[in-house]
């Protein structure tokens, strides 16, 4: 596909979806860096749910280093994977502590360290408290990537991430980030798509008809 092509197809979903933005609640970096690690392979809305507790006990890197993940899973155990997280809280505190002196740090490779984050993880965090140009790929971006022909069906994830940024230009990576999301979560969805509404279904690579 040729940029001037895909760049059609982002002014299309961004006119569709103008205000997408993280759907994550928090009102700190410490807030935000929990509730990304919280939301694997759950919905931002039952993150949502949790986190007003939860930062009502915690609300400090001290404070999670000093927990137990038991004291912790009791405010997310609706949440999938709940003791993995908890530990990873826990965790990802204490290395914030020991090696970063108490500062969540603000780079790739640093951030990738911590317990219970990974590479989309650490581009969610960049782009939304840093606003360090990313384009982080979870499973409504990948599947919005295939499905309008800017990836193959096999690609990983870092694949996806490298073909978009190949084709638009940093300036929108954030927001074609939160579009692709929100295209994918609200209207391209898994199992029931739009596609009697959907104005790329002549190109699309898995229509569902």
């Amino acid at each position: 596909m040729k940029p001037g092509e895909a760049l059609a197809i982002y002014a299309e979903i961004a006119r569709m979806f103008p205000q997408a933005r993280c759907e994550l609640l928090y009102t700190n970096e410490l807030e935000l860096l929990v509730a990304i690690i919280l939301s694997a392979q759950t919905t931002d809305e039952a993150v949502n749910r949790a986190t007003p507790a939860l930062f009502s006990r915690f609300r400090t890197v001290e404070d999670y280093a000093g927990s137990e993940p038991e004291e912790i899973g009791e405010f997310i155990r609706h949440l999938g994977l709940y003791q993995n997280k908890a530990r990873f809280l826990r965790d990802a505190c204490r290395m914030i502590l020991d090696r970063f002196d108490g500062i969540i740090p603000a780079n790739q490779a640093d951030l990738e360290s911590l317990p219970g984050v990974g590479r989309k993880t650490a581009n969610v965090f960049l782009s939304e408290w840093h606003r360090v140009p990313r384009i982080a790929v979870d499973t409504h971006v990948s599947r919005v990537s295939f499905r309008l022909g800017f990836c193959e069906k096999n690609d990983s994830p870092e694949m996806i991430e490298k073909r978009l940024m190949a084709l638009f230009p940093e300036n929108l990576w954030i927001e074609l980030h939160h579009r692709f999301i929100f295209f994918g979560r609200y209207f391209c969805t898994s199992r029931s798509p739009a596609c009697e509404r959907c104005p790329f279904l002549s190109f699309c690579q898995d229509p569902h008809r």
